[in-house]
């Protein structure tokens, strides 16, 4: 008769279960021992007063620690330490780097100074500056700068208008034919623009003066002050004085 709950006997092994003695077997069990097989391990540390060991995952406290670097705590026992380095999201790895740079075209010095042209207008003097460092064996600076002139590209005309309009509202007429003379300007080029200037000068200056001070001097230090602002903007002693004066360029 087989009863309910209780294994069948198997060999070497007693019809009354495992808690039979057996003390004439080196690893048999005694009716003292609790531990029964078909009990799990936890369930007998349990009963013999100890708690499974479990590794304890302590995160670190700073940010630095989280990614693995720069942290001065050593690992506890029983503690699993977890160490990974991370990359700002969109930064690209040192290896891509190399590899779009070496991807990037090579421009041509036509390109080049085409690129240059078509953000503003530059003397011939001042674009060879700027593409010399990029010249090669193969290339012809000169030849290149007469290729721009033939085809509009490049205007020395046009630069000295271009000049005169971003300079006339702040400095004075010899700055301005200062700076046109440092870019190579033509002479007949700088001729004309001095011709220019001259006509305007006392309207340019005392715009400027105006928005600086807005009154005339009241001490000769103050009437120092004023004239060597004038004159540092480059504008001439005769415009300065009638101007200080409250006089009309009339």
């Amino acid at each position: 008769m087989i009863r309910k709950g209780r294994p069948l006997s198997h060999a070497g092994r007693s019809a009354d279960g495992p808690r039979a003695n057996r003390d004439s077997d080196s690893d048999s069990f005694s009716s003292d021992d609790p531990f029964d097989p078909s009990e799990s391990f936890d369930a007998h540390d349990r009963a013999e007063g100890r708690g499974p060991q479990r590794a304890s995952f302590k995160p670190s406290q700073s940010a630095g620690s989280a990614s693995g670097f720069g942290s001065s705590e050593a690992a506890q026992p029983g503690e699993s330490t977890y160490t990974r380095s991370r990359r700002v999201p969109g930064e690209a790895r040192p290896d891509q780097d190399e590899a779009r740079k070496s991807q990037r075209p090579v421009r041509s010095l036509n390109g080049r100074a085409l690129g240059y042209l078509s953000r503003r207008e530059y003397s011939r003097a001042e674009l060879a500056r700027k593409l010399k460092p990029y010249v090669e064996e193969t290339d012809s600076l000169d030849t290149l700068l007469d290729q721009l002139e033939a085809e509009n590209w490049l205007s020395n005309s046009r630069f000295a208008e271009s000049l005169i309009h971003r300079r006339s509202s702040r400095l004075g007429a010899s700055r301005i034919i200062g700076e046109l003379k440092q870019h190579a300007v033509d002479s007949t080029l700088v001729e004309e623009a001095s011709a220019q200037l001259r006509e305007t000068e006392f309207a340019r200056a005392q715009a400027v003066w105006e928005k600086k001070f807005g009154r005339l001097p009241e001490s000769p230090a103050e009437r120092a002050k004023q004239a060597r602002f004038l004159a540092s903007r480059g504008f001439s002693g005769s415009t300065i004085g009638k101007i200080l004066k409250g006089l009309d360029d009339e």
